[in-house]
C-alpha cells in the first residue's frame, strides 16, 4: 500500500506541475494581444502580396531625397491599387526603426470620442512578414499625457483602417520596426495646438531617456487622404464642390494644389498650420468639413508636434507627389487576392498627397 501511495503522490505532483506550466503559458498567451487587420481588401495581408505589388511598380522617376532621412511624413491610406507608388516612394526614406504613427479616427464621433489622443493596449499589430511590436515606450508616452490629453480605446483602434495602411510598406523597408499608434479625433484648432505641444514635450522626455535622435532612431508618420470628391456613392452627400465634369475636377485639383503649396510645403510654422484648418474645417463648427480631407485633425496635430519637437524651429516639407484615384496608374491587384473598397469615377474620387519633412 505504501508503494502505491508513493507512486500516486508522484503522479499527482507531476500533474500539478504540468498544469502549473500550462497555466503559465496560457497567462503568457493571454497577455500577448494582437491587433487584427481591419481592411483585408484594399491593403496587403501577406508578404507575397507585397513582393508582387513592389515588382509591379515602375520605379523610374522616383524622388530620392538627398541628405538626412525624413523626421516626419504625411502619407495617404487609400487602396493600394489607387495610391500605387506614392506609398513606397515616400516611405523608403523613413529610416528610423521606432515609429510614432498618427492616424485618422474615422469612427470617433460614433463612439462619442473627441479632444483626446487615442492610444491602444495591443502588444503587436499584424504585419505581412511578422507581427509588428508596439514599442514599450508607448506606456511612457501615455503616462506623461494621460491626465488630460490621452485615453486608451481599443474599440476605436480596432475599427480604424488608416494606420494599418502604412505598416506593410514600412515593414517592407525595415522588418524590425516598432510602432506607437495614436489616433486623433475631432478637436478645435486651439486644442490641436495644445495636444501637439504636449505630445512633443512627452516625446522629448522619452527620446532623452532612451538616447534617441529624431530621424535616426524615431520618426513621426501621419496619415491622411486628401479631398474626397464627387456626388456619387458618398452616402447621399454632394461633395462635388466645383461640379464633377472635367472642368470641375480640374478646379478641384487646382484647389488641392493651393492647400498643399500654402500649408504643407516649405517651412512649417503655426500660421501655415492654422491656415490648413481654415481650408478644411467649417469655421462655425470644427466637427464639420469645409474641404474634405479626412486628416483635418491628424495633420495639424502632427505638424504642431513637429514644430514644438524641433524647439519651435520649422521643419521643411517636400512634396513627393500628388495623385488621385482617377488620375493615377492603377496597380493590378485582382490576381493576388486584393481589390477596391470604393469606386473611382469622375463623380467619386479621392486625392493623395505624399509629403516628407526634414
Amino acid at each position: 500500500m505504501k508503494y502505491y501511495s508513493v507512486a500516486y503522490s508522484f503522479v499527482l505532483i507531476l500533474l500539478i506541475n504540468l498544469f502549473s506550466c500550462q497555466n503559465k503559458e496560457m497567462g503568457k498567451t493571454a497577455s500577448y494581444k494582437i491587433r487584427p487587420l481591419k481592411d483585408t481588401i484594399g491593403f496587403a495581408q501577406y508578404s507575397w502580396q507585397m513582393d508582387s505589388l513592389m515588382a509591379r511598380m515602375d520605379r523610374k522617376g522616383w524622388k530620392k531625397s538627398a541628405g538626412l532621412p525624413w523626421k516626419m511624413v504625411i502619407c495617404p491610406h487609400d487602396d493600394y491599387t489607387y495610391v500605387g507608388t506614392l506609398y513606397p516612394e515616400l516611405l523608403q526614406n523613413v529610416k528610423a526603426p521606432n515609429l510614432i504613427l498618427i492616424g485618422v479616427a474615422h469612427k470617433a464621433a460614433q463612439l462619442r470620442i473627441e479632444d483626446s489622443l487615442v492610444f491602444d493596449s495591443y502588444t503587436d499589430w499584424k504585419g505581412p512578414w511578422k507581427n509588428v511590436h508596439v514599442s514599450p515606450v508607448r506606456e511612457e508616452l501615455f503616462n506623461l499625457l494621460s491626465k488630460n490629453i490621452a485615453i486608451v480605446n481599443d474599440t476605436l483602434q480596432k475599427v480604424e483602417h488608416s494606420v494599418e495602411a502604412m505598416i506593410p510598406f514600412l515593414q517592407y523597408f525595415n522588418r524590425n520596426i516598432t510602432i506607437i499608434p495614436i489616433l486623433v479625433p475631432a478637436m478645435n484648432p486651439d486644442r490641436m495646438e495644445v495636444c501637439g505641444k504636449a505630445l512633443a514635450n512627452a516625446i522629448k522626455i522619452v527620446a532623452k531617456n532612451h538616447g534617441w535622435e529624431w530621424g535616426t532612431d524615431f520618426a513621426v508618420v501621419v496619415t491622411t487622404d486628401a479631398v474626397h470628391y464627387g456626388n456619387e456613392d458618398w452616402g447621399g452627400i454632394n461633395r462635388a464642390f466645383f461640379g464633377c465634369d472635367e472642368q470641375g475636377n480640374i478646379k478641384a485639383r487646382e484647389h488641392e494644389s493651393v492647400i498643399i503649396d500654402s500649408c504643407l510645403k516649405g517651412e512649417i510654422v503655426p500660421e501655415k498650420i492654422r491656415l490648413f484648418s481654415k481650408y478644411t474645417l467649417n469655421p462655425e463648427n470644427f466637427r464639420e468639413y469645409k474641404w474634405t480631407w479626412c486628416g483635418r485633425y491628424s495633420v495639424p496635430l502632427a505638424l504642431y508636434t513637429s514644430y514644438f519637437l524641433n524647439d519651435s524651429k520649422p521643419l521643411s516639407g517636400e512634396l513627393i507627389g500628388y495623385s488621385t484615384s482617377i488620375t493615377s496608374t492603377h496597380i493590378p491587384v485582382d490576381d493576388i487576392g486584393m481589390g477596391r473598397t470604393a469606386i473611382a469615377t469622375n463623380c467619386h474620387w479621392v486625392g493623395y498627397a505624399a509629403v516628407g519633412y526634414k
